[in-house]
Formats: C-alpha cells, sequence, structure tokens
C-alpha cells in the first residue's frame, strides 16, 4: 500500500513538472503543429514593447464645492449680571437652567436708607425751586430803581447846564445809578444761582432715583439661566455676580479656516452643521474674520442657525460645511490614487506618445462611490491598474476598461 502512494505522489509530481516546466515540448508531443507554431511562440512576430496596464477614459464633471470646518457650537449671547449698588439681597433665588424673558426680576437688595435719601432730595428741589420767584422779583425791584436813577441823572445834568442844580446833584445822581446797575447785576446773580440750585438739587432726585433702581437686577435678554441666582442674604457688593445668563436661539457654529479655504467663503453663503449624535441643523454664514489668529493663522467661521426649541446646547462639537462655488472634478477610485518621489498626491495617465505620465491633484470631497479630485484635464485616460509599476515616461501598452452605466449616472448627478 506504501509502494502505491509513493508511485503516485511521483507520477503527480511529474506531471506538473511537465506542464509548469516543459509546457512546450509537452505541446509538441501531444500533437501540436510543429511547422506553424502559435503566434505567440513564433519568434519573428512582433511583441508589444511596453508594460501592460488597465486604463479608463473620463470626463470631467461639474460639481457643487463646499468647504468643510471643524468647531462648536456656541451662545448667540452670554452675560454675568452684576450688581450696580450695595446691598443685602431680599429675593429667592431663581434656580439654574430656568428661562428668563427681557426684563425678569433675577436678584432684589434692601433698600435700606435710600427712600429717605430720595425725599431729602425732593424737599431740596422744592426750596430750591420756591427761590427762583423771590430773585426774580429782586430783579424787577433792582430795574426800577436803574430806571429812577437813570430819571433823575438826565434832571440834573439838564438842571445844571441851566444854571439851577450845582455840580455835586451831578455827581450824586451819577453814584445813585452806578449802585442802580450794581444792584441789578446782583438781583440777576441770584436768579442764576437759585437755577443752578435748582439742578443741583434735579441731580440730586435722579441719582437717588438711579440708586433705587438698582436695587432691582433684570434680565437684559430672554435667554436661560446658567447658574443659581445670588442667594437670599446675600451681601452684595458693585460688581458682585447676580446670575450668568445665556441666549440659545439663535445658537452659533464657530469654526476656523485654513488660508487655502478662506477666499472661498462669503459672508451669506448657505451653511450647515453635523452635531453630536448625528443632527444636522442648516444656517449661513454671519461672519468671517478678516484677522487671522496669530498663532494657528486660520480665520474665525461664525454660521448662525435658528434654535427656537433650545434643543443644541452651547460647546457641542460641529462639523461644518460652506456652500462654495461650484468646479470641474474627476471622480475616481481611491486605489488609483498615488504619490510621486516627491510625496505629491495624484494620479498616473496614459501620455499622447503611450507613456506614463504623473499628474498632481487635489482633494475635494469623499464619497461611498470614490473621491472627487480637481487639477485634471476635462477628457483624461486615466491608469486603473498599474499604475505603482511605473514613473513618467514608460512606454506602456494600456487595455481600456469600460464605464458601466451606474458609474455614468453618478457623475452626471456630481454625486
Amino acid at each position: 500500500m506504501r509502494l502505491m502512494s509513493l508511485l503516485s505522489a511521483l507520477a503527480v509530481t511529474a506531471c506538473l513538472y511537465l506542464i509548469i516546466f516543459e509546457r512546450d515540448r509537452l505541446l509538441v508531443f501531444a500533437g501540436a503543429n510543429a511547422e506553424t507554431p502559435p503566434a505567440a511562440l513564433t519568434a519573428d512576430a512582433p511583441a508589444p514593447q511596453g508594460i501592460s496596464v488597465v486604463a479608463r477614459r473620463q470626463q470631467a464633471q461639474a460639481i457643487d464645492s463646499a468647504v468643510l470646518l471643524r468647531g462648536q457650537t456656541a451662545a448667540a449671547r452670554e452675560v454675568t449680571v452684576a450688581a450696580e449698588t450695595s446691598g443685602l439681597v431680599i429675593s429667592e433665588p431663581l434656580p439654574k437652567g430656568s428661562f428668563v424673558n427681557a426684563g425678569d426680576r433675577l436678584c432684589t437688595l434692601d433698600p435700606g436708607t435710600r427712600q429717605a435719601n430720595l425725599a431729602e432730595a425732593r424737599a431740596r428741589l422744592s426750596e430750591a425751586q420756591s427761590r427762583v420767584p423771590e430773585a426774580e422779583a429782586g430783579v424787577i425791584e433792582a430795574e426800577a430803581r436803574l430806571r429812577e436813577a437813570e430819571i433823575n441823572l438826565n434832571a440834573a445834568r439838564a438842571l445844571s447846564q441851566d444854571g439851577f442844580a450845582s455840580e455835586t446833584r451831578v455827581v450824586g445822581a451819577q453814584a445813585t445809578m452806578e449802585s442802580a446797575i450794581a444792584g441789578v447785576q446782583r438781583a440777576r446773580t441770584a436768579v442764576s444761582s437759585a437755577l443752578a440750585g435748582i439742578e443741583s438739587a434735579q441731580a440730586s432726585v435722579a441719582s437717588a432715583e438711579r440708586e433705587i433702581t438698582r436695587l432691582t437686577i433684570t434680565a437684559p435678554f430672554a435667554g436661560l439661566l446658567e447658574t443659581d441666582t445670588a442667594e437670599l442674604g446675600a451681601l452684595m457688593q458693585p460688581g458682585a455676580p447676580c446670575a450668568t445668563i445665556i441666549q440659545l436661539d439663535p445658537i452659533r457654529l464657530v469654526g476656523f479656516a485654513p488660508e487655502a479655504d478662506v477666499a472661498r467663503i462669503k459672508v451669506g453663503a448657505a451653511a450647515g452643521g453635523r452635531l453630536a449624535g448625528q443632527q444636522e441643523v442648516a444656517g449661513a454664514v454671519t461672519f468671517l474674520s478678516r484677522s487671522a489668529d496669530p498663532v494657528t493663522r486660520s480665520f474665525r467661521v461664525e454660521v448662525t442657525v435658528p434654535n427656537p426649541d433650545l434643543a443644541i446646547s452651547d460647546g457641542l462639537s460641529a462639523e461644518i460645511i460652506v456652500a462654495a462655488a461650484g468646479q470641474s472634478a474627476h471622480l475616481v477610485a481611491q486605489s488609483t490614487l498615488t504619490l510621486n518621489d516627491a510625496g505629491t498626491l495624484g494620479v498616473r495617465i496614459v501620455g499622447p506618445d503611450m507613456t506614463a505620465q504623473f499628474l498632481p491633484v487635489t482633494l475635494l470631497r469623499d464619497t461611498a462611490q470614490g473621491v472627487w479630485v480637481a487639477g485634471l484635464p476635462d477628457v483624461v485616460d486615466l491608469i486603473t491598474i498599474g499604475q505603482e509599476f511605473v514613473i513618467d515616461g514608460v512606454p506602456i501598452v494600456p487595455s481600456y476598461q469600460e464605464v458601466s452605466q451606474q458609474e455614468t449616472g453618478q457623475q452626471e448627478t456630481g454625486q
């Protein structure tokens, strides 16, 4: 039995040797026509010169381009409301997470003696206002004396010219006239002082009223409380925080665009984002920084998105897509991409002289069917198999691959 196994193994080995290493002789021995050998075995038949590759002719398609950014969500507004005066908190605290409207009370402080100060300021205002009629009456009296002195002076001068009055009487009338002028000036100064007193008292009243309004700290806009409001009985000083409010409707998507892409982004362009949990939102670009970050050399981009149900929180990671102008591109398989000696990404094509040629490309978009690349001619013979075994200038013998109807439809739709 063992002998038969050994003989079978030797027979199989001999057959394999003849098939692999002595195939030509085996064909002749089997009856092949020795006078007219096959063309592939004829030494005189011309053999194609070059490396065999598989290529496919492709037509460029116009696709919608987009700029992909990484960023996060940010509240439209965020402010810490602080006290403007000192006092004890006498209001119950509001819990964080509560929604407040613009003007809602957040904290109320103990008024202390501020009402008394307001009453005192108003009393001083009434007193200052009562002085004005008295001062105005003094002006009227002083002006009457001035007119009387002027009449006496004119009469004394006339009598002196006719010799009925002495020069001393004229001098006395002149002195009375000057005294009346000074009295008018003093009366008018008293009126100005009274009016100034009114303005000072009005300022004191306004300051006291303003101090009272500062006792109630209100929300500057509608939003959510990010912190509890100040606790009952807490002593507040000017600048002490009462609460932090954030506004989430609308919300912003904040990303940073590199220098190569910032020229493709325009304010007002349509944009969208994909948040954590695959939630998708849509909005528009509302801000594009004109100053680059000194460290990263990138530009801040803000996209405003409606958030009426407040479902989007502040600080979520976001993948931002900004629409840009369309451009011509080719859909190629990832396996066709290669690198040249300098490490540049590109593809190899069939050149006009039937030699391999390397062309650099720019990646635009990655899809399930392949990648969209730019930088190639409108029509190109792309090497799909064998591109890794040739370099620029190497002769090639391409055999062309047919484009399926499914791939043609995908290219026409730009997917």
